[in-house]
């Protein structure tokens, strides 16, 4: 039988290991991208599926003075929607990575 200190050390090996590979997920995540759109494709959003906006695109026929409050919905729209795509491929690769240490579908890192 292992000593309570053999258990002590492994379990913060474990934690270690664990802790590495979430460290890589989040570095993927915030290399994958995800694009929101609005406006039948008028207004595009590029986000990391960390949420991060790497780009925003707006088609030349909404940048009028009479447009602008339209101009605005779409931006959030878009916004919104690239969001939603980021939380989805959040949570797939949460997933992988779970599945890949044998933790419990559901289970919450503390801190993501």
């Amino acid at each position: 039988m292992k000593s309570m200190e053999e258990m002590i050390q492994a379990a913060q090996k474990a934690a270690e290991t664990i802790q590495k590979q979430m460290n890589e997920a989040q570095g993927r995540l915030d290399q994958i991208e995800v694009e929101g759109v609005a406006g039948g494709g008028l207004v595009r959003i590029r986000c990391s599926a960390k949420g991060r906006v790497v780009g925003v695109s707006l088609d030349d026929s909404l940048l009028q003075p009479s447009e602008k409050g339209i101009l605005e919905d779409l931006v959030a729209a878009a916004f919104n929607d690239a969001r939603a795509k980021a939380d989805q491929v959040s949570g797939e690769e949460m997933a992988k990575m779970q599945q890949g240490l044998g933790l419990p579908p559901g289970f919450n890192f503390p801190g993501l």
